[in-house]
């Protein structure tokens, strides 16, 4: 058995705690840090490590200081307004160049936490930088080495690029993408095609208003008429200059959304778009000048998987952004728990309302998913990082095999959980702050707005744990000695599952009957199994729970009640990033106040400026 870590030989001496990490001002919250059972400093180092901290204070700092991140109290700006200065705050972001290539050789996990930092202030410019770098620049570099000086001028920001996978009638379904890229052996020439408005490349981040060139997926035709699958193409869909629509490109933005208005989601269509043949990204398969299709991918299963390989990366991101949305929403609900005032033993004093049992059973247990979280969330990345320098060298291995199969199907599970739980979580601290929770200046109802798109892009919830179902039905096969059909699998499954008849309402006799009269196995999955992974996160979401265990939750909440401030204190970012009166690391309510006041000036004296004129 291992020993357990030592924290403190982990997280070194105190005054460098204090350096890192400065006392948070003296308030009202001073009372519940005093009665915390350990020191928020010594955990937050030990969990992200001097280097991650150091790198945290270095871009909230940043932020802090540069006007382009200003806050303006009372000021709303329109969409258009909002999305160019997102744009600008995106260029300002690599002109910081936060981390060195070194630095990300050294420690990954730092990539990670930039992204999480940025994203803390606002979603919109952290997802057009990553949009950009990560998912399209990554993209690219993953294919081969003829992409190299390209991959520069993403960097330098000489081109802005964007991710074309979904479209108007395909999403989740991406083998039913209908857009087609047809070989030319006489020009040596792709031509990109959208048949009709329904393959419509549609919800592209970026590609609204600023992105010149796109990773276009389309099903590629060689000139003997075969279909090969689906494989990615750079297309330039904008003048690098002018930022005009390229030559049968139709392009442009596709209207207000729920949240996250800074970054430009957009629309595309391509009618007979000519591209160089070294414009198809090589991942999966190539074709040769006299248009003959070849692949190291001998199955098609395996290829398809390889073409949609991005995927995981944008399902790992929002695992980690989710986990985000939760801790910034606990943050503010915590502390504003912790000092405000309602009710108490005598009508002259009132207690803060973290001391009712009902405040914690909505809270608390939120909490702990978001340690829980965070650590998966982290950890995943780390593995995804091992496969994907694994993509970069060509590696053929089966721990390489493995590996992508798993974090394929992780990344499937982890971003239903963690958006599902982040959204109801904000939810809950929304109206566990009352009145307070719905002014939009407290900033509850914009993270839960920003979180909602994680339950539907890079893959409806529901329909990704599918995927996750199909990976453990595999291993079933595996860990057996004897290799079953899938129905007696399916029945194996069932069986095993003790909540069964509660929860769907069919009991092992039904099962059995329904698979020895022939019924479609595929029908009985989706009846059956797939309601039984549903109800599973059902559960850890809504937290239901026996009357034993919720005597014992309720002892544990007891202790953690006074130590729940210091557990957020050990993730929540300086005021400035979470810009939540009601959030403040003083505990300072009365700033409210102050704020609503600001606030109101402002109109009035815009209103005032109106009547004169």
């Amino acid at each position: 058995m291992a020993p357990t870590p030592n924290v403190k030989e982990a997280t070194g001496n105190q005054s460098s705690w204090n350096t890192l990490l400065p006392d948070f001002p003296k308030g009202p919250l001073s009372k519940y840090r005093k009665k915390a059972s350990f020191n928020w400093k010594e955990m937050a180092v030990f969990l992200d490590g001097e280097d991650i901290i150091r790198l945290k204070n270095r871009i909230f700092s940043a932020l802090e200081s540069d006007p382009f991140f200003a806050h303006h109290p009372g000021e709303e700006l329109s969409r258009e307004k909002y999305q160019e200065l997102t744009f600008l705050r995106c260029k300002r972001l690599f002109e910081y160049d936060f981390l060195t290539q070194q630095e990300i050789i050294e420690n990954p996990l730092k990539i990670l936490n930039m992204v999480i930092c940025i994203g803390m202030y606002d979603w919109s410019p952290c997802l057009q930088f990553f949009l950009h770098c990560g998912v399209f620049g990554g993209t690219i570099l993953s294919a081969s080495k003829r992409f190299a000086d390209f991959a520069k001028k993403i960097y330098n920001m000489e081109i802005f690029g964007c991710f074309a996978l979904t479209e108007l009638s395909h999403g989740t379904n991406t083998k039913g993408i209908r857009t087609t890229a047809t070989f030319d052996h006489n020009t040596q020439e792709f031509i990109i095609n959208s048949p009709d408005f329904e393959a419509a490349k549609f919800w592209v981040g970026n590609m609204g208003k600023h992105a010149t060139h796109a990773v276009v997926y389309a099903q590629l035709y060689t000139p003997d008429g075969q279909c090969q699958g689906l494989h990615s193409f750079i297309v330039q869909i904008r003048d690098t200059k002018t930022l005009l629509p390229m030559p049968g490109v139709m392009v442009g933005d596709i209207g207000k959304k729920i949240g996250q208005n800074g970054l430009d989601n957009g629309f595309a269509m391509f009618h007979n778009v000519r591209i160089p043949k070294e414009s198809i990204l090589n991942i999966t398969g190539d074709v040769s000048p006299e248009g003959k299709y070849s692949s190291s991918f001998k199955d098609v299963k395996e290829r398809f998987s390889a073409a949609l390989g991005s995927l995981s990366t944008g399902r790992i991101l929002i695992t980690a952004v989710s986990a985000t949305n939760l801790k910034l929403a606990l943050s503010i609900a915590i502390r504003f728990s912790a000092t405000r005032h309602q009710f108490g033993p005598t009508d002259e004093e009132e207690i803060p309302v973290i001391e009712y049992q009902t405040q914690q059973w909505r809270l608390l247990p939120y909490l702990a998913a978001a340690y829980a979280l965070d650590y998966f969330s982290k950890s995943l990345f780390e593995n995804f990082v091992e496969f994907y320098a694994g993509l970069l060298t060509k590696q053929r291995s089966q721990r390489q095999a493995d590996l992508g199969r798993e974090i394929h199907a992780l990344s499937a599970a982890s971003k239903p959980l963690s958006s599902w739980t982040a959204q109801q979580a904000a939810q809950e601290c929304r109206e566990a702050c009352g009145g307070h929770g719905y002014l939009a200046m407290n900033r509850l109802g914009e993270i839960r707005n920003d979180n909602d798109p994680n339950c539907t892009y890079e893959g409806d919830n529901n329909v990704l744990l599918q995927q996750t179902s199909n990976y453990l039905m595999s291993w079933m096969n595996c860990i057996r000695s004897k290799r079953l059909s899938f129905k007696y699998e399916m029945h194996y499954y069932i069986r095993q599952e003790k909540a069964m008849d509660v929860s769907t309402g069919w009991s092992e006799a039904d099962i059995r009957s329904s698979v020895m009269s022939g019924r479609d196995s595929v029908d009985i999955f989706y009846e059956i199994c797939l309601p039984q992974l549903r109800s599973g996160i059902s559960r850890s979401i809504y937290r239901e729970t026996t009357a034993e265990v919720a005597k014992c939750v309720s002892f544990l909440f007891k202790q953690l009640k006074d130590d729940a401030v210091a557990l957020v204190d050990v993730f929540a970012p300086p005021d400035f990033i979470l810009n939540s009166p009601i959030g403040k690391a003083s505990g300072e309510v009365r700033l409210l106040v102050f704020h609503v006041y600001t606030f109101y000036s402002c109109v009035i004296h815009k209103w005032n400026v109106h009547n004169r004129t």
